[in-house]
């Protein structure tokens, strides 16, 4: 993935296209901070590691355009959802509701999760097969929710 990521940084600089050549920088930054967070606890990151990361920078860009459009800032928002878009192509498919709903179910059957203090092994099931594939505050209401929570 990081080997995308920095040819897709050399073409969109090749073609002058300054909002991509940004957000790819961000995202090369993001990484090297991850990096070298890593490296200080001896591990190296995973794929499941950069997701997550790209993830999270997806969630804070979204809070920010909700900011910015409740200030009426368009165009702060605007460049925020530029960025979420370029972001947003190095992650895999997104998983429906109805996708998140069924996944929840198998994660709680194989779990055997009864109650809502299961609540903790059926998101770490969900968080390793499904990462990067779906947002995990509405996967953790699904699960609050089926488990009577």
């Amino acid at each position: 993935m990081r080997d995308k990521i920095t040819q897709d940084l050399k073409v969109a600089m090749k073609a002058g296209e300054r909002a991509k050549v940004d957000a790819l920088r961000l995202i090369n930054a993001a990484l090297k901070d991850k990096d070298i967070e890593a490296r200080g606890a001896g591990k190296t990151l995973s794929e499941e590691d950069i997701l997550a990361l790209l993830q999270k920078m997806i969630k804070s860009r979204q809070e920010s355009v909700d900011i910015y459009e409740k200030a009426q800032r368009q165009e702060l928002a605007d460049k925020e959802k530029g960025e979420i878009a370029v972001i947003s192509a190095y992650l895999p498919r997104q998983l429906s509701e109805d996708e998140i709903a069924e996944a929840v179910k198998k994660a709680i059957s194989d779990v055997g999760a009864v109650a809502i203090r299961d609540m903790g092994k059926v998101i770490a099931v969900l968080k390793s097969k499904y990462t990067g594939q779906m947002d995990f505050a509405k996967a953790s209401s699904a699960v609050k929710s089926a488990l009577g929570g």
